[in-house]
């Protein structure tokens, strides 16, 4: 429902902040007026799931010495010159995190700027419209763009990802590369000799 939401509230807001190039997206909605009147709502119904998953997902998302130690080690990941994350990369890294309170600061500034935008000047007056308008697009802009990057992590970025998030399960290898902590807190084995073992079983075929 989150992602339902978000991308409901994305085109109809496309199709708003920008007619003359997603023009396409308002016959989606029923046209432009409908688009515009629905647009609210999606936000709202966002704004609502995301806040109970946020709920459930606090507690794991709290911010460690392991995330600081995966920020400081950033690079590697990025360039993907380390076959196996930080040793003590549990079930969330910090790059996962850090998309997760965006999203949170995100959906606060949506909230707020949204219901000035929806109430309008006659009840807060230009400035602050003017400033909602800026704040609500940057916001948006930034949080597409983190899902542009969460959607290619989640196919080619880290293979095996998708199926975790639509089957609710995971290959060993994948949870020893990606999350070794959690790895082995779940199976109590060391995940870089069970990388090496299988690479090892690997090359005896």
């Amino acid at each position: 429902m989150v992602a339902l939401f978000f991308f409901l509230a994305l085109f109809s807001g496309f199709g708003i902040y920008l007619p003359w190039l997603f023009r396409w997206f308002t016959p989606i909605f029923g046209g432009g007026p409908l688009a515009r009147a629905m647009h609210p709502w999606f936000g709202v119904g966002f704004v609502f799931f995301f806040g109970f998953q946020m709920l459930n997902w606090l507690k794991p998302m709290k911010w460690t010495k392991a995330d600081s130690g995966w920020m400081r080690n950033i690079g590697n990941y990025v360039a993907g010159t380390e076959k196996l994350e930080p040793a003590d990369t549990g079930f969330f890294n910090a790059g996962q995190k850090m998309q997760f309170w965006e999203i949170v600061v995100g959906c606060i500034v949506y909230l707020i700027t949204g219901i000035v935008l929806w109430a309008g000047a006659r009840t807060f007056g230009r400035i602050p419209v003017a400033i909602s308008y800026v704040l609500h697009d940057i916001s948006a802009l930034i949080m597409l763009g983190g899902i542009f990057i969460h959607i290619y992590l989640s196919t080619f970025g880290e293979p095996g990802t998708f199926q975790a998030m639509t089957r609710g399960a995971v290959s060993e290898a994948w949870a020893w590369t990606f999350h070794p902590a959690w790895y082995k807190e779940i199976t109590g084995r060391d995940p870089r000799r069970a990388y090496e073992e299988a690479r090892q079983h690997a090359g005896r075929k």
